[in-house]
């Protein structure tokens, strides 16, 4: 199988169910990194955060990393000048597997990605060299002169895109954040012109989703096992009634190194894994969709990199399951989907997606399938598994009913009744006929549809959210038919959702009072 179809594999969840593994192996994978440990770091006029820390004297344990080192100062790529964070001068830890890191890890995958052929080679050599600018226009010139300009078009084409593609790579590469010496993610954005960094120069989770999978596909798996790794380190561990701390096993929607002096030792320097929870954020909105997204990333870590021995150790497991019994919690909420409150996923912004947004429940879907095929049976899984596979069945069947819209559809809510009051009533939602836009009857096609962007009591978002949707077709959440109706849709108002792209994040836009009202006048929404 192609990489590229074992991401979509993956994150389709449909792969079989792995055997349980080799706990004893599990056990002695359980220190993440033999030269680390846990301490927490007493923020002024703020809870205890638990900020991962590399030392070169002790060994890891559930909690935080620090990294000793002499001096200080700037080293590595200087294009990014300040956003470049501080790379550790400490030996590199020890490979999980054993295996020494002077070739482990980088042999490894290397030897791996040659057995797959990713991207066809993964040696420079091998790639492909393009003809100079001036040797292409010559070339153009004589093969217009000669009937040929096709040839020539091709030639300039397709040397285009690689050039872009490279300067991409380059970006990419470029936003790398180190720590201990180690790739551990890409900061969100690296704007040369602004000033006004804000929080934009951390690791976000949700931003770093993007970078691995495309990491994954060139083949480039260590960092992307980092990031899964340090991540898992900072989620909450400790279950607290500080209405100010996180959940237990919430993941942060960013961590950020930050190099610090050394306790007692003012000449020497450590590294710090500083998360944040939303504590810091703007809206301080804490993350639904982190936790979501750290699973459907393991899982394709394991089914591209055929290392599964990430997801099969303890602490992993762990973590997966933390992850659930958040998501499955029971409360007052009687819907298979998750309630969550506006700005907690897609962007840190309010845009009036508060409730059951779809993007939370298409990645809420996804995650379950992933961590369905990661969790070994046995350590008291049964009961999770159950508890797993019952709201998958529910969560499909509400959101495939309740959430498409199409022309039959539409029809079907203008005819709807309201104050219906039995268990068999058709309008379930009590939706009033009259909240239909008058957009949307003049925009939907005759062939096509989609899933709505929120459902409530009472109401509806009529938005189109296209990742929500996109989503739910990579994940299989959207049935085969809805999939192509979604496709066919896209297509057919190709002019409103793509144009000169991007994809917009939804359609349409808010504008004037409801803009307003809606984002609380927030620039950011424009």
């Amino acid at each position: 199988m192609g990489t590229s179809e074992a991401v979509l594999h993956v994150l389709s969840g449909a792969v079989p169910q792995f055997l349980s593994s080799d706990m004893c192996s599990s056990n002695s994978d359980l220190v993440f990194y033999s030269k680390c440990h846990i301490k927490s770091v007493k923020k002024k006029g703020s809870r205890r955060l638990p900020s991962l820390k590399c030392s070169s004297m002790s060994g890891c344990q559930i909690g935080s990393y620090r990294c000793k080192r002499l001096g200080g100062g700037l080293h590595g790529n200087t294009a990014i000048d300040r956003l470049t964070l501080l790379r550790c001068k400490c030996q590199q830890a020890e490979s999980v597997s054993g295996v020494d890191t002077g070739e482990g890890n980088g042999a490894w995958f290397v030897d791996n990605a040659k057995k797959l052929n990713l991207n066809g080679s993964m040696n420079s050599e091998d790639i492909l060299e393009f003809k100079t600018v001036e040797q292409l226009k010559r070339e153009n010139e004589v093969s217009m002169l000669n009937g040929k300009v096709g040839t020539g078009t091709n030639t300039i084409f397709t040397g285009g895109v690689d050039s872009v593609e490279d300067e991409a790579w380059e970006l990419l590469r470029a936003s790398m954040v180190y720590y201990c010496g180690s790739p551990v993610g890409t900061i969100a954005a690296n704007d040369p012109t602004s000033s006004n960094v804000l929080n934009y120069d951390q690791v976000f989770i949700r931003d770093f989703i993007p970078s691995g999978i495309a990491f994954l596909l060139k083949g480039e798996y260590d960092i992307v096992r980092n990031f899964i790794l340090h991540t898992l380190q900072l989620q909450s561990w400790e279950k607290t009634m500080d209405c100010h701390s996180p959940g237990q096993g919430l993941m942060p929607a960013s961590f950020k190194v930050r190099t610090v002096p050394l306790d007692g030792d003012d000449s020497a320097t450590e590294e710090v894994l500083d998360p944040d929870f939303g504590e810091a954020a703007i809206g301080r909105v804490a993350p639904v969709d982190s936790g979501l997204w750290w699973i459907i990333l393991l899982r394709a870590y394991g089914k591209c990199s055929d290392d599964l021995s990430v997801q099969e150790r303890v602490d992993v497991q762990t973590g997966i399951k933390m992850i659930l019994r958040l998501c499955l919690a029971d409360g007052f909420d009687m819907f298979p989907t998750l309630l969550v409150t506006d700005g907690s996923c897609m962007i840190d912004r309010r845009m009036g997606i508060h409730g059951h947004p779809l993007e939370i429940q298409a990645l809420f879907y996804s995650a379950l399938l992933c961590a369905r095929e990661m969790l070994t049976p046995g350590d008291g899984s049964a009961d999770l598994i159950r508890a797993l596979n019952n709201r998958l069945v529910a969560l499909s069947f509400h959101i495939r009913e309740y959430y498409w819209i199409d022309m039959r559809k539409l029809n079907e809510i203008y005819r709807y009744k309201t104050e219906e009051y039995s268990y068999d009533a058709v309008n379930k939602f009590n939706i009033y006929p009259d909240q239909i836009s008058p957009w949307l009857v003049e925009w939907m096609p005759n062939k096509g549809g989609y899933l709505i962007g929120n459902l409530q009591p009472a109401h509806m978002d009529f938005r189109f959210f296209s990742l929500g949707n996109l989503w739910a077709v990579v994940s299989g959440l959207a049935t085969i038919d809805q999939s192509h109706a979604i496709l066919d849709l896209i297509e057919a108002k190709w002019a409103d959702l793509v144009a000169e792209m991007p994809f917009k994040i939804c359609y349409p836009a808010l504008e004037g009072q409801e803009w307003q009202i809606i984002t609380g006048c927030d620039p950011k929404n424009t």
